[in-house]
């Protein structure tokens, strides 16, 4: 047996920032993916996701009981399943910033949630709103606190924008120019992260008055920009915007940002060459960059295994 696929997401803009309501942007990235699935003779990996699983039913199970208003399964069906050997294959990185658990929570919900809602029909606020706790609820057995997202974009498979907590809405963004010479790109870190300690720094800094200041004056204000412009498809404004944004990340979020990648950061920001910016929670895994010219970053970066997630 093996399921649909479910892909990877990339928050192009607004990781941390929409903890404390800022825009932020989500799209799909199709070159990861992964399905349930049950083979004759499963692999370690594939025991070891199956032993995973185990544990998930019986969170999911706890989950319905506790909340029956936001979701329902069929647990008995899943548990069979699960019993038989049933696990996620998925090539998506895990700890590295582009939704692994996210994909395994959207290909759950689609294949086991009664009343489910599906991609087909009229995509309200009201509905995405309801996905996104019901998949918030189920994710953070993997996170600790989840906001949801990673799960919408992978379900959906479609770009999402997030105006506020409570506003979000798909979005239709500018085509890519296959002869364009502008990237966004990831940057291998070679490093796995973790998202829970990262979040945790980021929580206790909210404790400090100065960095709420500079998070609202600076950060969201960068990241709201950004999100503005790449809609838009305002490329001058995003670069003026993204530089801003990378200088602010490494100023204030050095803790997210793996030693070894400091003086690169600050060597894009100087040159111009490319911006870099968080991945997800950071600490490891990917790196975003945003560059007006992929092939001069390439060599600026030769050192790294680069991959282009957009093209303009």
């Amino acid at each position: 047996m093996k399921g649909p696929l479910f892909y990877s997401k990339i928050l192009l803009f607004g990781e941390y920032g929409i903890i404390q309501d800022s825009k932020g942007l989500s799209i799909p990235y199709n070159f990861y993916n992964g399905a349930l699935k049950t083979d004759e003779n499963p692999s370690e990996e594939a025991k070891k996701s199956n032993q995973s699983l185990v544990k998930f039913v019986a969170y999911l199970k706890q989950l319905q009981t506790d909340q029956p208003d936001l979701v329902t399964f069929n647990i008995e069906l899943l548990q069979n399943d699960v019993n038989n050997g049933m696990y996620f294959d998925s090539s998506i990185p895990q700890g590295y910033g582009v939704g692994s658990s996210g994909a395994l929570v959207a290909a759950v919900y689609d294949k086991y949630a009664l009343n489910k809602i599906t991609v087909l029909e009229n995509l309200t606020r009201e509905k995405l709103l309801q996905l996104k706790s019901i998949f918030s609820n189920m994710e953070s057995f993997f996170h600790g606190k989840s906001s949801g997202l990673d799960p919408l974009n992978s379900y959906l498979s479609l770009p999402i924008l997030i105006n506020s907590k409570d506003n979000i809405e798909a979005a239709g963004i500018p085509s890519q120019s296959a002869t364009g010479k502008g990237a966004v790109f990831l940057l291998d870190s070679g490093i796995v992260g973790e998202t829970a300690p990262m979040v945790n720094i980021f929580m206790e800094n909210l404790k400090d008055q100065g960095f709420r200041k500079m998070l609202k004056s600076q950060f969201i204000k960068y990241t709201d920009s950004c999100v503005e412009n790449f809609l838009q498809g305002d490329m001058k404004s995003l670069f003026k915007n993204t530089k801003e944004l990378s200088k602010v990340v490494l100023s204030n979020f050095k803790p997210m940002i793996p030693e070894q990648f400091h003086q690169i950061w600050q060597n894009g920001i100087e040159t111009n060459e490319y911006y870099l910016k968080l991945c997800g929670s950071g600490g490891g895994g990917y790196i975003l960059g945003f560059t007006q010219d992929f092939e001069k970053a390439k060599v600026s970066l030769k050192d790294y295994k680069l991959e282009m997630v957009y093209q303009f």
